[in-house]
């Protein structure tokens, strides 16, 4: 029973914090949601924010009342919708941690993208048939140490994980004939969040704990195989050969230095999920300023889209020129889901740390001399993997690197990597 007394202290937590809340407004909220997502899509498709806001209006006025109705002594405001997503992180945490980003990242970010890039790209113009692709997928899948006798690939219109423990992970991915380097990284992303399932403590299968630790925890292993090691010079003087083999035609020769400086090219961009991973922390930034500044009774969601424009031209100095490109892009507020943007960022910043401290027993790049993940996959399940969601998020990252938090070691390993890159003085 002491095992998983922590099981039921949360349980009864969630519980507790719904009775705060009266029955027929969450009722209605409930509803509300059910209806939302199409409202939304309705005006991303017509490019048209006023057919939503009416809805987020309502979304938000309910999340504020309901920040009013559980606060606590520790948790007030925008605080309480931060701890739902991350556990123990809250604005404090977060505002030192986007503060780096605003003061030591931004203007690194600006260097990097007033330096063009010399590469000929030709060959990311081509089609790449998604049969092909989906071979090197299951190629890739067995290089990183994904178990098929404990889980699937499997094919959707939008690459995700889920599963039912450590013995059924299920993994999709997507394909494009015109953009065969999209299915690489959500492949590798996405077989990140599949080796932390299959890799905790079979023993807390059909359990509470059973799952990664946190959202950003379960990020950080995506973005760490992705980025660091995926997108690693190191990975692809390895495995460049393969993917050559499978796409002969295209790829004949293409050298690995154009591949690799396409695969790691820093652009502004304006959505999202298309961000590169230099620019990725901006996008999530910009959000997480637009919802403190919401829950705070600072901004109305009628201001939303021209806060959000402004900001863009601010950060990356861009033009929005559409509702669908900017404030609507994401699905995520139809949902209700304030406070979830950061554990993105966060997941990111948790990989460079975990990376820099996987660096003190061995050369994590160096290691993947052996044509495999084994090493690395090994020191993960061990430092972190194995406990689930046993204790903490906060307490997980500190056992899994020896120490806390530190976004210095984020900035620091962007602009190594990018200053490189783009062989900046």
């Amino acid at each position: 029973m002491t095992k998983f007394w922590h099981e039921i202290q949360e349980t009864k937590e969630g519980l507790d914090k719904l009775k705060k809340v009266p029955m027929q407004e969450y009722i209605e909220y409930m509803s509300l949601l059910e209806e939302s997502e199409n409202i939304w899509r309705k005006a991303k498709q017509k490019n048209d924010y006023e057919i939503f806001r009416p809805t987020l209006e309502k979304i938000v006025a309910f999340n504020r009342k309901y920040v009013k109705y559980v606060e606590t002594e520790k948790l007030k405001g925008y605080d309480v919708l931060l701890d739902e997503y991350e556990k123990g992180m809250t604005m404090k945490d977060y505002d030192e941690f986007f503060s780096k980003i605003k003061t030591e990242l931004v203007p690194f970010v600006k260097k990097v993208l007033d330096k063009k890039l010399e590469l000929d790209d030709s060959f990311n113009k081509l089609s790449y048939p998604k049969e092909q692709q989906r071979e090197f997928f299951k190629y890739l899948a067995e290089t990183l140490g994904f178990n098929f006798n404990k889980g699937v690939l499997k094919e959707s219109e939008h690459p995700f994980t889920s599963g039912f423990g450590t013995t059924d992970v299920r993994v999709t991915n997507h394909y494009y004939e015109n953009d065969f380097t999209s299915s690489i990284f959500s492949g590798i992303h996405e077989l990140g969040h599949a080796l932390y399932e299959q890799q905790i403590n079979p023993e807390l299968d059909h359990t509470l704990s059973g799952g990664g630790g946190s959202m950003a925890l379960h990020e950080s292993q995506s973005r760490f195989y992705e980025n660091i090691i995926g997108r690693s010079l190191d990975f692809w003087k390895i495995h460049f050969p393969k993917l050559k083999s499978v796409f002969k035609k295209q790829l004949r020769g293409v050298k690995l230095k154009d591949f690799h400086k396409l695969i790691n090219r820093a652009e502004a961009s304006l959505i999202r999920t298309e961000a590169d991973e230099l620019t990725y922390p901006i996008h999530i930034m910009i959000r997480y300023d637009i919802e403190k500044a919401l829950f705070a009774g600072e901004i109305e969601v009628k201001d939303l889209p021209r806060i959000w424009n402004d900001k863009y031209q601010e950060y990356l100095g861009l033009e929005v020129p559409s509702d669908r490109e900017g404030i609507l892009q994401d699905i995520h507020w139809a949902g209700g889901s304030f406070g979830y943007f950061p554990t993105y960022a966060l997941g990111s910043a948790y990989a460079a740390q975990i990376y820099k401290v996987m660096n003190r027993d061995f050369k994590v790049l160096k290691s993947l001399q052996s044509g495999d993940t084994k090493e690395i996959n090994a020191w993960l399940k061990e430092r972190l993997h194995k406990y689930g969601s046993t204790k903490p998020p906060k307490e997980l990252f500190r056992i899994c690197v020896g120490g806390k938090f530190n976004p210095k070691h984020y900035i620091d390993y962007l602009i190594k990597k990018y200053t490189k890159i783009y062989e900046l003085k």
